[in-house]
């Protein structure tokens, strides 16, 4: 779901600045200091889960983990994925610094999408982030989320694409039909990370934003 250096039109590359730079502002003034541990957590998973990539003729498909991101952080999901991409592209040229602002809003748009889909499905019933519904709905809705923010993602990196060249619709297209077996494997690993979660630290996780 990175999208590399040098494909981007600048207007783009702009408005994906303007936008990277507003969810990041919202972000940070949601995120309390007492949060940040379980901020970088999951930032590290992030920044794990996307270096392992296959390849797929122009581009490649990764996990992204977006929908537990989205799950457990919210709106703190933006600033975390933003330093995560930001490593990747100063450490591995993974994704790049001009089109990282894109990418923040893509990958943080996914993860919000995933927190409110997360808010709906549970009905207010342990909605914020970092809080589990009952054991019936849980598993259900967090496969929905990962499913739903990959789907996202790939629908906007195709945007993104689209709006940049029109030569680029045919790479968008494929990227977004590559992408939906992955958000059906998102799906299941987000759910059985929230059960997991629940099982094993179903006090913390009910009382508190994060893991």
């Amino acid at each position: 779901m990175h999208i590399s250096e040098g494909v981007l039109s600048p207007p783009v590359i702009a408005i994906g600045w303007g936008i990277a730079a507003a969810g990041l502002g919202a972000g940070l003034k949601k995120t309390a200091a007492r949060e940040l541990p379980e901020t970088a957590l999951v930032a590290s998973v992030l920044f794990l889960a996307s270096l392992v990539h296959v390849p797929l003729g122009p581009s490649s498909i990764h996990l992204t983990m977006l929908g537990l991101a989205g799950i457990l952080l919210g709106w703190s999901a933006v600033p975390a994925l933003f330093v995560a991409l930001l490593l990747q592209a100063v450490l591995f040229q993974f994704g790049g610094l001009l089109s990282l602002g894109v990418n923040t809003a893509v990958m943080g748009s996914a993860a919000l999408s995933a927190f409110g889909a997360w808010r709906l499905f549970t009905k207010g019933k342990g909605a914020a982030p970092g809080r589990m519904p009952a054991a019936g709905t849980k598993s259900a809705a967090a496969f929905a989320c990962g499913f739903i923010a990959v789907i996202t993602g790939s629908a906007l990196v195709t945007l993104s694409l689209f709006l940049s060249s029109r030569d680029l619709v045919s790479t968008g297209a494929l990227i977004f039909a590559a992408n939906i077996p992955l958000a059906a494997v998102e799906g299941v690993l987000t759910a059985l990370c929230v059960s997991f979660l629940q099982r094993l630290l179903s006090q913390y996780v009910s009382e508190s934003k994060g893991i």
